[in-house]
């Protein structure tokens, strides 16, 4: 069935995109995760407040982004009607002006759950941190600036994914501004959700091309893009090579030799699929896509649990 057949609840699901979930909420998991450790106890206010604000982040990001692209949208399912999934707007699965409204109304939700954590958790300067962290996702897309329109955008999503929504998650959940295990492994964070943006692009190259949108796969095009992508993930295992050796007082090893673990495994399937996901094989660039992700995010939820895992145990400091 399409899905502007389904009831509206299952038609609003579909527009929230749950395949992309874990490019938000593997993050927040990381920075409660890592606040927790720098304090040594957990807090459940602080882990409603960041997963809360997470969570509405998330379909704020997701709707309004919907929204903003919808021309460029309604031009790629003109020049691929039979290719990938049907969009939220140009398919009439929710109206243009839902799509604002629920969006809009996240991200007051997700503010307010920020101005919460300050006030009654306890966490000076949350609100605000909120509604930057917010207003960076809005800029992504959003007139005047539209960093997704201008060549920039992957690299606005990858410090916002990467370290902002760890940094806040590690803030509510612990009220330490500065975890020093957490900004260890935020440089490897954000290579990775380079790659994962930068791949978000390379269903899109020739729409996007068409609409004017410039993002690296319509600069580098679908070769340099794929490099891009595959070479900051290297970067990203790099980086929490060194960060694992230089928090070594800190941090249990184990825990990266399992998370570098987990990358490698699920790395061969990536680099079995590159060579098929050229511009418009959607299928293979499907595939490469959710291969990539499961490496990235598997990887660093991982580390993550692994971390805290050896930590109980008792394993390293």
């Amino acid at each position: 069935m399409h899905p502007a057949f389904l009831p509206l609840p299952r038609r609003f699901l579909y527009a929230l995109k749950p395949a992309s979930w874990p490019k938000l909420l593997v993050p927040a998991t990381v920075g409660q995760v890592f606040g927790a450790m720098s304090v040594g106890t957990w807090s459940w206010g602080g882990a409603a407040v960041g997963f809360g604000f997470a969570g509405f982040a998330l379909v704020y990001v997701v709707l309004l982004n919907d929204w903003f692209d919808v021309r460029v949208d309604a031009i790629k399912r003109q020049m691929f009607p039979d290719a990938g999934a049907p969009k939220t707007i140009p398919d009439a699965i929710l109206h243009a002006q839902t799509v604002l409204l629920a969006g809009i109304g996240a991200g007051l939700c997700a503010a307010s759950i920020g101005l919460c954590g300050e006030l009654v958790v306890g966490r000076p300067g949350l609100a605000l941190a909120s509604v930057v962290a917010l207003a960076l996702l809005l800029l992504y897309s959003a007139p005047p600036l539209r960093f997704n329109d201008r060549g920039t955008g992957e690299f606005v999503e990858a410090v916002g994914v990467g370290a902002l929504l760890p940094w806040l998650g590690a803030y509510a959940q612990s009220g330490d501004p500065l975890p020093v295990q957490l900004l260890l492994v935020l440089p490897g964070m954000v290579a990775l959700a380079l790659a994962s943006a930068v791949a978000s692009g390379l269903a899109d190259e020739e729409s996007d091309r068409a609409g004017g949108k410039a993002t690296l796969t319509t600069q580098l095009g679908n070769p340099g893009a794929r490099t891009v992508i595959e070479y900051s993930v290297l970067a990203g295992a790099l980086l929490w090579a060194f960060a694992a050796r230089a928090g070594q007082s800190l941090m249990s090893p184990f825990g990266f030799t399992a998370a570098l673990a987990v990358l490698l495994w699920q790395w061969r399937v990536v680099m079995a699929i590159s060579p098929r996901a050229i511009t418009n094989n959607f299928v293979e660039i499907g595939r490469y896509k959710q291969a990539l992700h499961r490496a990235l995010w598997g990887s660093a939820l991982t580390l993550a649990l692994a971390l805290a895992l050896l930590r109980e145990l008792g394993v390293g400091s």
